[in-house]
């Protein structure tokens, strides 16, 4: 069974951070504000890490993904990797200078991540 990527014409796929912490609230309404827009679909993580078979055929089927994770601990592109997904371009919002614990989920910092994921989804 060959492990290269085909891509199979499916939609960009986003997945998000859905953490505790105001910076994975964040995240998460990034992911959905970026799918209001038309930029992908946001996506269950959560089927990801169980292996839900129909989640898991439509992101092997995705020609990109985007990973929305809060903070440095990476659970989004983790989770990704961990189910074989290769093709994630990953954003990190505290690499946008908003910090753990000191970040409001407030329009501008969701903003603020979604014009980053948009650049990297048309990258």
């Amino acid at each position: 069974m060959s492990t290269e990527k085909v891509c199979q014409g499916g939609p960009t796929l986003i997945f998000a951070c859905s953490g505790a912490a105001d910076v994975g609230a964040i995240a998460d309404q990034a992911a959905r504000k970026l799918t209001q827009e038309g930029v992908g679909s946001m996506f269950c993580l959560a089927g990801v890490g169980g292996r839900v078979d129909p989640i898991m055929a439509k992101t092997r089927s995705a020609c990109q993904v985007l990973a929305i994770d809060g903070c440095g601990l990476d659970c989004v592109k983790k989770t990704l990797e961990m189910a074989d997904i290769d093709n994630v371009k990953q954003l990190r919002v505290t690499d946008l200078g908003l910090e753990k614990g000191k970040s409001p989920v407030s329009d501008q910092n969701v903003d603020l991540v979604v014009t980053q994921g948009r650049a990297l989804v048309q990258s």
